[in-house]
């Protein structure tokens, strides 16, 4: 089956919304062995609309178009649908009902706007929204499948996967499955990474996929295949090798979180944690501390950004500093020393480098980091190099940070 995405609202053809669907869609459509062929996003032009959706039903046969099916007169999208399949828009009464269900738990009337949202192509099927008062559709028509979602992500998200998925697993004829798995590295180049894989392949089946990320690469890998077993398979032997050659570089798999995943580990293990950053400026305690129930195992942490709070706060001895520079192996393995007493840890975690985009020497150039990890009975010290812009030498050098505390605690320092 191929299919085409379009993308409306001038919003985000302006870029003031990024456009987050084209990326969710594109692995959910594809993981179910769906080929999308073209993306198109259209402003809220009733002629360009219906241009748009006439072209995608001559070479596709689905098309999903996200946004336009709101209460005002710039949403269009059932409208031009209507149109172009020539077909009247009929009233759905559940959809009017439960619209109004919902201004009457918030205790206020329903405007009369939003009964636009009530009607649809007729032969639609109704896509229920529990998440807004925007219903999506379905509708079928000469082979062709054409499906509106809303604009908001928290409505297309749970509308797509409760209704549109099941909806086109029973139309899908494909011989084929295709699976993905997609591997989280830092502390290494992009182009690093290619010449450590340059011999698994790149573009055959499994095929190899690379995208680099601020303070991150990923490298994708995707196998087609008859069946799940099949394509599980090839996955499993093409990670198998990728593992063995990036091992000290992956951090998470997927969509795992590092920091979730850190912070299971230190109650498993029954183990707190302090930190101290200079470069990142907090970052390090800010992504601990996204995770609920953190404060079980995250005691707290020092933003040590100048010489003064690491010899006075952190207890950075003035002779490492003026003999090594605060960017040095020594003031890091310092500052997680500080970072463990300071917080009462068990672990203390540090991070000093020269995020720039000043600030570098030849003998510390912009990049240079060094990240180091205290315990009772050692303390670990490693530099990186991190490339790219401020913000990617920043997260790159808290991803690592995080790494290094999972492998610590994963037994692979």
């Amino acid at each position: 089956m191929k299919a085409e995405l379009i993308f409306t609202g001038t919003e985000v053809l302006l870029g003031h919304i990024l456009n987050t669907h084209a990326q969710y869609l594109g692995v959910k459509l594809s993981g179910m062995g769906i080929e999308i062929i073209l993306n198109t996003t259209v402003g809220d032009s009733r002629e360009l609309m219906l241009s748009v959706l006439r072209q995608a039903l001559e070479r596709s046969e689905l098309i999903i178009i996200t946004g336009g099916l709101g209460p005002t007169t710039d949403d269009l999208t059932a409208e031009v649908v209507a149109d172009v399949l020539r077909v009247p828009l009929i009233q759905d009464q559940e959809s009017l009902h439960a619209i109004k269900d919902i201004f009457q738990s918030r205790s206020m009337n329903m405007p009369q706007s939003n009964v636009k949202q009530t009607y649809f192509p007729q032969g639609s099927i109704i896509l229920p929204n529990g998440n807004g008062t925007a219903p999506g559709a379905l509708i079928e028509r000469n082979n062709k499948i054409i499906i509106l979602l809303p604009g908001p992500p928290h409505e297309l998200k749970p509308m797509f996967e409760d209704s549109v998925v099941p909806l086109l697993s029973g139309k899908i004829s494909s011989s084929e499955v295709v699976k993905y798995r997609i591997f989280k590295l830092t502390g290494i180049s992009e182009s690093a990474v290619q010449d450590l894989l340059k011999d698994l392949g790149g573009q055959g089946n499994p095929g190899i996929a690379y995208m680099a990320k601020p303070g991150e690469i990923q490298v994708r890998i995707s196998a087609r295949a008859a069946d799940d077993e099949q394509a599980e398979g090839l996955l499993e032997e093409l990670s198998g090798k990728i593992k063995l050659l990036l091992d000290k570089y992956i951090f998470a798999l997927d969509e795992e979180i590092l920091e979730e995943q850190v912070g299971k580990l230190l109650l498993e293990n029954g183990l707190t944690l302090g930190t101290a950053e200079s470069c990142t400026g907090g970052m390090i305690a800010s992504r601990l501390t996204d995770i609920p129930g953190s404060s079980e195992y995250f005691k707290g942490g020092i933003v040590s950004y100048t010489n003064e709070v690491k010899n006075r706060v952190l207890g950075v001895g003035q002779e490492i500093l003026n003999t090594f520079g605060a960017v040095s192996g020594e003031t890091a393995g310092a500052m997680a020393r500080g970072a463990r007493e300071k917080t009462n840890a068990d672990l203390g975690l540090s991070v000093t480098g020269v995020a720039g985009p000043g600030g570098g020497t030849a003998k510390k150039p912009r990049g240079l980091v060094y990240i180091a990890l205290a315990a009772a009975d050692k303390v670990i010290c490693r530099e990186y190099h991190f490339a790219g812009s401020r913000a990617a030498v920043r997260q790159g050098s808290v991803n690592s940070a995080l790494n290094l505390l999972r492998q610590y605690l994963t037994g692979k320092t």
